[in-house]
């Protein structure tokens, strides 16, 4: 088989890559591999709406099956790629077939990290990527009296708010002194500490896990305390190990991800990367090289790569931003904070409603939204335009934060 463009990773990334190019009248032959079995779907979902029950597999599909084939893009579904041949062009997946290609858009994204421990790969430890996974999760917890969730980003919080809502007994471990330490300042922290506590979660920080014990099955978690807490289901989210083996191998720049310039091309002729497993220069992270584990950011670079493809290239700049439902409380989030100087809380969290903006250097970086939705709409104005503001300024509630831009 060959394509024109062979797009590995199905995905929000690599889908969007394709629904792009067809937008652009791309008239070559597009496949997609994908090593689930399923169409695309989204992901968010997963940790959320769709692990509780609330929406069906179909209506977190990218687009209807119908789709892909009256726009003539070729699905090559539960196959894994596990070589590219750079020089002829190729790629080889797990059942020995060999696709060619015009033009290669890496878009794997990446696996769920798991724990290096005894017991680690034990039955009933369970990472959050796939809708499998999410499936299995769903048919353990409806079983199982406690659960262990390891891991206080995103998708631990998200997990514990969905298990708590449906009753069950749910113990979240937290190997820092405060959740979601990596990505929001300390404001943002306690309260979702404390609204996590307030719903019956059993929330510990600073602890480390030495060991899953079990046989058949996982029965507990070690820490190293020497504490053993019960659990018929551990769920880790710990992060993501980028999935870029067989780039590295085929001699593509990189490490932590695979490195690429502002029109996501990798080292590699005709090869591109995007989304979870591209490690690239960010302006909003003061031009730091970084991997971005967002939606916006893989669809954003989907659509650098396939208008490049279609001769129109223009470098990758958009403002990060991510979002969080946990109870009924939605964080939504612009920037990136990492680096920030100065945290300015915007409102009282008592209300459950109210924003921190973070600055460095004087300038806005991020801004972080709970049930504030003209905050973070406002808030991307500000952060884009880097704005100068004082801490009196932005803390006032009352005056609207697109007031305090320059006329």
């Amino acid at each position: 088989m060959h394509f024109d463009v062979v797009i590995v990773g199905a995905g929000h990334g690599g889908a969007q890559v394709a629904v792009m190019l067809r937008t652009q009248k791309f008239e070559g032959s597009i496949a997609i591999v994908g090593d689930e079995p399923e169409f695309p779907y989204e992901r968010p979902p997963l940790s959320k709406e769709y692990f509780a029950g609330e929406k069906e597999f179909e209506r977190i599909q990218i687009r209807p099956a119908k789709y892909w084939d009256d726009r003539n893009v070729t699905m090559l579904l539960g196959k894994r790629v596990v070589s590219v041949d750079s020089a002829g062009h190729s790629v080889t997946t797990s059942d020995g077939e060999v696709i060619g290609y015009g033009k290669l858009v890496w878009a794997a994204g990446g696996a769920p990290r798991m724990l290096p421990i005894p017991g680690g790969d034990l039955p009933g430890v369970q990472g959050v990527r796939t809708r499998a996974d999410a499936d299995v999760m769903k048919a353990a917890s409806e079983t199982a009296r406690q659960i262990v969730v390891i891991g206080g980003g995103y998708i631990g919080l998200e997990a514990a708010a969905v298990l708590r809502k449906a009753g069950k007994k749910v113990v979240l471990l937290e190997a820092l002194d405060r959740v979601l330490a990596r990505v929001a300042g300390e404001p943002l922290s306690r309260f979702y500490e404390q609204e996590h506590r307030d719903h019956g979660v059993d929330l510990r920080l600073g602890v480390a896990v030495s060991a899953i014990e079990g046989g058949d099955h996982v029965t507990g978690v070690r820490l190293a305390d020497g504490e053993v807490i019960p659990a018929d289901l551990v769920i880790v989210g710990i992060g993501i190990v980028p999935a870029v083996e067989p780039l590295i191998a085929a001699g593509a720049d990189g490490g932590n991800g695979v490195r690429v310039d502002r029109l996501c091309k990798t080292s590699l002729p005709d090869i591109y990367a995007i989304g979870d497993c591209a490690a690239h220069v960010n302006d909003f992270a003061e031009g730091a090289e970084i991997r971005l584990e967002s939606v916006q950011n893989a669809n954003d670079q989907a659509n650098v790569v396939a208008k490049g493809i279609c001769g129109d290239e223009a470098p990758y700049h958009a403002i990060p931003w991510f979002w969080s439902n946990q109870y009924d409380l939605k964080l939504q989030t612009a920037g990136l904070s990492t680096g920030y100087d100065q945290a300015v809380l915007r409102g009282d969290p008592a209300t459950r409603s109210f924003s921190v903006v973070y600055l460095k250097a004087g300038r806005v970086i991020a801004i972080d939204c709970v049930n504030r939705a003209k905050d973070y709409v406002q808030g991307r104005m500000i952060v884009t335009a880097g704005l100068a503001a004082s801490e009196a300024q932005l803390a006032d509630i009352e005056t609207p934060l697109k007031e305090l831009l320059p006329a």
